[in-house]
């Protein structure tokens, strides 16, 4: 039995962690696309991580944390790699382009990658009749989020900036499935920071290998996108961050998996009152459809594993 198994939170302590990843994971979206108005999104979001992750790491250490090991490091790069470059950055550059709302929808339905992604992989179980049905509403509901006329004339988004929030999402359940499953037994704070610290480096070096750079300009950045760049470093890294790690090895993907059919309503609630960013039926039934599908695919994931 491992260290993080050893000790079963309370309920008062998962209870405010569900509620800190389905709140401030939902107001992140928000603070993303108000950061990269005049912010280049890949370093945007390196910086924001480098920061976080750095001040986490020290925090730690001076508590007396121990030194991670050689595999903890490589395990928790990976981890990083998927979790932040993968299913951040990419998010950030989306972002640009694709309202908040818009994007945590399409993003909301990442549970049916993370039920394909647990099934091929080694020892993974086929779906049942159940999650295929959540599968297929879930797509379903995609395709009536995306589809011709669903979204305002103007209002619509290149279709590589959607596909990229697809593979983001597929990348952060490989991330995440791969930390759930890693044997290296790093102290989910120890594991958070080094995600950190690595995806911040991979998201520079691509910023930079992107050419961001020159894009810098501090006078031109506006004092809304400094203000959403600092909530993103403590509320949304150094605070939700670290609690979705915890979680990781304190709950089953299926149970963690809920935060994605909670996030897109707090999400799309705050672009429309913020942002005024456009909410129409067909917008709203995808919503609901996409949102019962991940229902349907927590439901059944809880009957196939409750153990997991």
């Amino acid at each position: 039995m491992t260290h993080s198994e050893s000790k079963s939170p309370t309920k008062t302590a998962l209870f405010f962690a569900f509620a800190a990843i389905y709140i401030i994971w939902g107001s992140t979206y928000l603070g993303i696309r108000v950061a990269v108005e005049t912010m280049p999104p890949f370093l945007m979001a390196g910086f924001r991580f480098l920061i976080s992750g750095t001040a986490l790491f020290i925090f730690m250490q001076v508590r007396g944390a121990p030194w991670p090991t050689k595999s903890q490091w490589r395990d928790n790069a990976i981890v990083g790699g998927c979790l932040l470059l993968g299913g951040n950055g990419v998010v950030s550059w989306a972002e640009q382009k694709v309202p908040s709302g818009l994007t945590t929808l399409i993003l909301g339905a990442s549970p049916i990658a993370m039920v394909i992604l647990d099934w091929i992989r080694p020892g993974g179980k086929r779906p049942t009749l159940g999650l295929w049905l959540g599968i297929g509403l879930g797509l379903t509901g995609l395709i009536i989020l995306l589809g011709p006329g669903a979204i305002p004339n103007g209002a619509r988004p290149p279709t590589t900036r959607v596909v990229a929030l697809i593979a983001a999402s597929i990348l952060w359940w490989v991330g995440s499935l791969y930390s759930k499953h890693a044997k290296s037994g790093a102290d989910p704070m120890n594991a958070a920071s080094i995600q950190m610290l690595a995806g911040s480096g991979l998201m520079l070096i691509t910023g930079f290998l992107l050419g961001e750079a020159p894009d810098i300009h501090l006078h031109l950045i506006s004092q809304r996108s400094w203000i959403a760049f600092t909530y993103l470093i403590i509320i949304g890294s150094l605070v939700a961050y670290p609690v979705y790690v915890w979680l990781l090895t304190h709950t089953t993907p299926a149970k963690l998996s809920t935060y994605a059919y909670v996030n897109p309503f707090v999400a799309v609630f705050l672009g429309w009152a913020i942002l005024n960013e456009p909410i129409t039926p067909r917008i709203f039934a995808a919503a609901v459809i996409i949102i019962g599908a991940v229902a349907i695919l927590t439901i059944q994931r809880n009957k196939v594993s409750p153990k997991s």
